[in-house]
Formats: structure tokens, C-alpha cells, sequence
């Protein structure tokens, strides 16, 4: 993971983390127990960091959804 899609996965983290008023390191654990991490965030990072926050926030709010996975 170079630094850039770093920094972007760091920032999903925090925004997630405040829209749903959680502590990033509880977002942080769903995402990567989920897959989030690996099979979305960073392999769709080209197209994911053109998106707003908004879209990326709520798509993984889908993502866990979808694994039964509450952050």
C-alpha cells in the first residue's frame, strides 16, 4: 500500500468514525475483519478516492452490512 491510498484509507476511517460516532479503531477492526480493507478500499482506490465522502462512507456502511458486520 503506498502512501496515498494509506492516507485515503486513514481519512474513510475517520469520516466513517464520525458519522456513526464510533472510535476509529472499532472502524478500523470491522473494515479489516470484513474484507473492506483488502477487497474493496485498497484494490478500487483509483475509482473510490474520485468519489465524495459522503458515497464511499455510506458504501461501506454497505459493505459491512452486506457481512453482518456492525462497526
Amino acid at each position: 500500500m503506498n502512501e496515498e491510498i494509506f492516507s485515503f484509507v486513514i481519512y474513510m476511517i475517520h469520516a466513517c468514525a464520525d458519522r456513526w460516532h464510533k472510535a476509529p479503531s472499532k472502524v478500523y477492526q470491522a473494515i479489516k475483519d470484513s474484507g473492506c480493507l483488502d477487497e474493496y478500499l485498497v484494490p478500487l482506490y483509483d475509482v473510490l478516492h474520485t468519489q465524495s465522502t459522503d458515497y464511499v462512507v455510506h458504501d461501506i456502511g454497505e459493505y459491512l452490512k452486506n457481512r453482518g458486520i456492525s462497526a
